[in-house]
């Protein structure tokens, strides 16, 4: 299972962090990620994180802005999100990518609850 937590209401330039606990999988084994769909929108993936921590992906979006972290000993991801935009508007899902590279996140295997973020005056 993956549990997304920490979403809510933000006026723009404002931070917010999520957070996302795994169980039920060998958490250290996996890459792992944070997806975002906005309104009327395709989902799209916003950071990844392989295994080791060695290779991310990250959407041009979100570059200096976005940080992706994970706990492999507590079996957590977390998303830092500064300098929050009403763009960054959408519900944010944290899930497993088959893939992880430096310029792509894809074929996701299992998906978490989302959490929604809005961005907004």
């Amino acid at each position: 299972q993956l549990q997304a937590s920490g979403g809510g209401l933000v006026q723009p330039g404002g931070s917010l962090r999520l957070s996302c606990a795994a169980s039920g999988f060998t958490f250290g084994h996996s890459a792992i990620g944070w997806f975002r769909q906005a309104p009327g929108k395709e989902r799209e993936g916003v950071l990844c994180i392989a295994s080791s921590g060695g290779t991310t992906y990250y959407t041009d979006s979100v570059k200096g802005r976005f940080t992706i972290s994970r706990d492999n000993a507590k079996n957590t991801l977390s998303l830092q999100m500064n300098s929050l935009k009403p763009e960054d508007t959408a519900v944010y899902y944290c899930a497993i990518p088959g893939v992880v590279a430096t310029n792509a996140c894809y074929g996701v295997r299992y998906w978490g609850k989302g959490t929604l973020v809005t961005v907004s005056s």
